[in-house]
C-alpha cells in the first residue's frame, strides 16, 4: 500500500477550484466536509486532493497550518478507502468547519467515517449477473 501525498495528487489548478465549488457535491461528517466533483486528469491520476481551514474560525495562521497538516496526514494515511473504489478521476477538497480542536485522533475517525460516507453514496455497485438475468 502506497501512504503517499505525491504532488500530482494535490489540488492546486484556480479553475478546477473554482469548479469544485460552482458545480461541486459534497458530503459532511461534523467537523469534516469534503466537496468532489468527477473530472479527469493526465493518465494514472485518479485523485486531486485540497485542504482548507477557515480563518474565521482560527485567526491566527498557526493554527490553521496545524489543522491543514493534521488533515492531509489523515488523508495520506487512509485514501486507500477511496482509491480502491473509485471507478473515475475525482477532485475533492477537504475542509475543517469547527472553533473545536479535535484531537487527531477523533479527526482520523471522522476523516473514515467521511471517506466511507462518500463511497456509500456515490460508488454505484455492479449489478450481478442474475439480476440482469431475472430482469429479461
Amino acid at each position: 500500500m502506497n501512504f503517499t501525498y505525491p504532488k500530482n495528487e494535490k489540488l492546486k489548478s484556480k479553475i478546477t477550484i473554482g469548479l469544485l465549488f460552482t458545480e461541486g457535491k459534497s458530503v459532511s461528517k461534523y467537523p469534516l466536509r469534503l466537496v468532489y466533483k468527477a473530472g479527469s486528469f493526465t493518465e494514472g491520476e485518479k485523485i486531486k486532493m485540497g485542504v482548507s481551514v477557515s480563518k474565521k474560525n482560527f485567526k491566527k495562521a498557526v493554527d490553521r497550518n496545524y489543522f491543514k497538516r493534521v488533515l492531509r496526514e489523515t488523508y495520506r494515511l487512509n485514501k486507500h478507502l477511496l482509491i480502491d473504489n473509485l471507478d473515475q478521476p475525482y477532485s475533492f477538497m477537504f475542509f475543517y468547519q469547527t472553533k473545536e480542536r479535535l484531537t487527531y485522533e477523533e479527526i482520523n475517525t471522522k476523516t473514515i467515517q467521511l471517506f466511507e460516507k462518500f463511497i456509500a453514496q456515490n460508488i454505484k455497485k455492479p449489478e450481478s449477473a442474475i439480476d440482469s438475468i431475472s430482469e429479461i
